[in-house]
């Protein structure tokens, strides 16, 4: 049940017998020069489709604004920071509390978004409600390890090319390989460095070390169509069974 095409009348009667609400949380930012800036806002949405057929629950519009300092400095990025984000999703998930609301699921499309998610489900915990986050990305990746992956690399361009081509221009990828962060500490992952072969993060921009905006040992040119339907319907598969277990933990 999408709460945005209901009345208040349907969501009483829904808040009556289920208290199960869905909340996709996206970002507006960078997926390299190849991918739209909307990625992490259409994968959770184009889930909410799926999860429909397979959970009886309260879905809410996607947010479609997360944390994206890191990526602020390419062109179209938009950030509310982790202190906007919190303040937004608190006041939502408060809402819909009120209504009714205790096992809220945050389905993120975006890891800078953890933070703020987790202080929200921290919080509302002391009110007796429960929080998970679902991050689409990194589940894919432990379904599957050939389909883990970086930012804007292979794993989101298959799930793009699945959910939108249109929204996927290979003629603009650029092939850039991160930068080393000195010739002691090589590039990592992310914004991880190598020492002696452990990683330790670094904080930075991630115009700093990857100049094209994209990341990861899966290779953009390797994503396919294929790849990405059987990725996100194992996620949806994955996501569905674990929503409904969730909804049956008591709460306190």
């Amino acid at each position: 049940m999408q709460l945005s095409n209901c009345t208040w009348k349907q969501a009483e009667e829904y808040f009556a017998r289920k208290d199960l609400v869905v909340l996709p949380v996206g970002s507006l930012e960078n997926h390299g020069s190849h991918l739209c800036l909307g990625t992490d806002a259409k994968v959770p949405q184009h889930l909410v489709g799926l999860l429909e057929e397979r959970v009886d629950a309260a879905f809410g519009p996607v947010m479609p604004f997360g944390c994206a300092d890191h990526h602020a400095d390419f062109p179209g990025t938009v950030s509310i920071g982790t202190d906007g984000l919190y303040l937004v999703m608190s006041r939502v998930v408060q809402s819909l509390y009120r209504a009714g609301g205790r096992h809220f699921v945050f389905l993120n499309g975006h890891g800078g978004n953890d933070a703020a998610l987790n202080q929200v489900g921290l919080e509302m915990s002391q009110q007796g409600a429960l929080c998970c986050l679902l991050n689409w990305w990194t589940i894919a990746g432990e379904l599957n390890p050939q389909w883990a992956g970086g930012h804007g690399a292979g794993e989101e361009t298959a799930a793009m090319l699945a959910i939108d081509p249109s929204c996927v221009h290979m003629e603009l990828f650029q092939d850039k390989a991160p930068k080393d962060l000195s010739p002691e500490l090589p590039y990592g992952r992310g914004v991880d460095v190598l020492c002696n072969g452990v990683r330790v993060p670094v904080p930075r921009r991630v115009d700093t070390y990857a100049a094209a905006g994209w990341y990861g040992p899966d290779h953009p040119t390797k994503a396919t169509a294929a790849w990405g339907k059987e990725m996100l319907k194992a996620t949806a598969d994955f996501c569905a069974d674990f929503i409904q277990k969730f909804e049956r933990v008591p709460l306190k």
